[in-house]
């Protein structure tokens, strides 16, 4: 028994199952060690990136804390992208990496890097092993941080000699409870209550904090209570099913008109763990101009930070909305009820006059379409994105019912994401459905796992919508440079196809509107991993859009698409079902 035997025992004890990694030098005798330990099955990526990845749409998708390995130097370096997705979007992860022995630490030994101070700014905690004694407090601490409170990534640092040290004296790991949830205090919910009582055009704003405190069945009995018309973020989104009747969609720079058009006219904001990102508020200092704010979190540090809250309601979420449900539908159906029933009507009819067109002219592939047809034909499965075009496509057009089947890098953007996410979603449940969604550009920042589809045969199927271009890039450089395309032209890309099948993996292609229904179906049947690659036009770009340094109220849209008949989604907006307008 040493210090590596030790620590595989002990990740067991915590409930993991799966890691992801790649061996090198002074991380090798803990892979000695997984090589008796059965209970935990070792992914090898291609890259130590697509190991952070992984790890993350584990986590994300689970709920669980996603666990990636690294040795020393270049190995831990690699991983820095995804564990600052991970601190951005709040994900649990424990990272561990291989390190010099001590004696070698400071020397600038051979791959010998600080990876302890390189990753401060983007972890929960870090923690360096000097000496086999550290190891029970330092693991049992690690989970405990990366599941509490906000969850997020927890560095362990490990020395070669402390992995080799003997380590039978080292008492059974026991793992440490997760801190309790504060409660909200209660005069911070009567202060809610009060404004939520007096608004006569209120608008729910939902974040990523509801998954993240397994809030999503209150937040949705809260809506259906309280008849609030509702908008959700990015990460956000599946909070409320995309069809739900107060369902208005995503606000912010790529949000619906009716989102963002009722966030600037309302005259209360009830904000329901989001964080007032940027891309989602646009011009701070014109954003919802006329509403008050009541800001619910579990983070004291997200109240105020960047909009003033009339109530700050800190504290455990489920809890905060249980205890809000009925006083909160008892008073918005008694005072102002009329005026709150014209507002949701309001709202509603922006939405089917806004709702997204799916009619595109000609022979190609509408991108939208597309994703839509496939979250229809696909309604269980969970999509992994990568960044740009396609990612924001995904977010306006699929149909999601619950935000842990959208994994998309948020705060970060970090292209890439999607395959090795797409892995880690698939290992943390084999019989889920998932998709990946890439655009030419991101996939081939880790196409490399393809191998690891290949050798796992995970059942992963790719949708990758290739422009020959830096889609994202190029529409922000013809609308906001004066066309001066520069570095985005990607029309020497190589034949995915051909790439694909390479790898040994099964590859359709589609470049037709009039075949997208049988090339998703059939790649839907395909047996194992399945690639589809789809041509779409250079020049689609991603609409509506609220320009920099704009208010969201000043939405740009397709000159085509403002110009044509008012010819709208095939499935209109249900109409609403509450008891209360019965």
């Amino acid at each position: 028994m040493n210090g590596a035997r030790w620590l595989a025992q002990a990740l067991v004890a915590e409930g993991v199952d799966t890691l992801f990694g790649y061996p090198g030098g002074t991380i090798m005798p803990f892979y000695d060690a997984l090589h008796g330990t059965p209970a935990l099955k070792h992914v090898l990526v291609r890259h130590e990136q697509g190991a952070a990845f992984a790890a993350n749409g584990y986590a994300r998708a689970s709920g669980r804390v996603g666990v990636c390995v690294a040795t020393s130097g270049p190995g831990a370096s690699n991983l820095v992208t995804g564990i600052a997705d991970a601190m951005l979007d709040s994900v649990p992860m424990v990272v561990i990496t291989g390190q010099v022995p001590t004696t070698l630490m400071g020397t600038d030994a051979f791959q010998e890097l600080d990876v302890f101070a390189m990753t401060l700014p983007m972890v929960k905690h870090s923690f360096i092993a000097r000496r086999v004694e550290d190891l029970p407090m330092m693991v049992a601490e690690a989970f405990r941080l990366a599941r509490s409170g906000r969850p997020g990534p927890v560095l362990i640092d490990l020395p070669k000699d402390v992995q080799m040290a003997a380590a039978a004296h080292l008492p059974a790991h026991a793992p440490l409870p997760v801190d309790a949830a504060a409660a909200p205090k209660d005069a911070s919910l009567h202060e809610a209550l009060a404004l939520i009582s007096q608004a006569q055009r209120p608008v729910l704003y939902g974040g990523g904090g509801i998954a993240l405190g397994d809030a999503v069945q209150d937040f949705r009995t809260f809506v259906d209570a309280t008849q609030i018309p509702t908008v959700l973020t990015l990460k956000g989104l599946g909070a409320l099913p995309t069809r739900h009747p107060l369902n208005l969609g995503m606000l912010g720079m790529h949000g619906s008109r009716a989102a963002n058009l009722a966030v600037q006219e309302s005259d209360l904001l009830v904000v329901v763990g989001a964080r007032f990102d940027d891309r989602a508020t646009g011009k701070l200092a014109e954003f919802a101009p006329h509403a008050r704010v009541v800001h619910m979190d579990l983070e004291a540090c997200e109240i105020g930070k960047l909009r003033c809250a009339d109530a700050g309601v800190r504290g455990d979420i489920r809890t905060t909305l249980a205890r809000l449900t009925l006083p909160c539908a008892a008073h918005l159906h008694g005072r102002n009820g009329q005026a709150r029933k014209a507002w949701r009507a309001q709202c509603r009819q922006r939405a089917q006059q806004h709702a997204a067109r799916y009619d595109a002219p000609g022979d190609s592939v509408f991108a939208p379409a597309l994703l839509k047809r496939l979250s229809e034909l696909a309604p269980d499965a969970v999509v992994a994105c990568d960044v740009g075009q396609h990612q924001m496509w995904v977010a306006q057009h699929w149909r999601l019912d619950h935000p842990r089947k959208h994994l998309t890098s948020g705060a970060l953007g970090a292209m890439g994401f999607g395959l090795p996410a797409a892995i880690g979603a698939q290992l943390q449940d084999p019989a889920a459905r998932v998709v990946c969604v890439s655009g030419d550009g991101s996939i081939q920042m880790n196409i490399q796992e393809l191998a690891t589809l290949r050798r796992y045969q995970l059942p992963v199927k790719i949708v990758l919508l290739d422009n020959q271009a830096l889609g994202m890039v190029r529409q922000w450089q013809e609308l906001f440079f004066e066309k001066r395309y520069s570095e985005v032209d990607l029309s020497d890309n190589p034949d995915f196809v051909a790439l694909a099948r390479a790898f040994g993996i099964q590859a359709l292609h589609l470049d037709r509107a009039d075949g997208m229904d049988a090339a998703l179906q059939a790649l839907l049947a395909a047996e194992g991993p399945a690639l589809l690659h789809v041509a779409i036009d250079t020049a689609a770009n991603v609409w509506p859009l609220v320009p920099p340094n704009r208010s969201n109220s000043e939405m740009l849209e397709d000159a085509a698409t403002e110009a044509a008949p008012a010819i709208r989604a095939s499935n209109p907006l249900p109409e609403s079902t509450s008891v209360q307008e019965a």
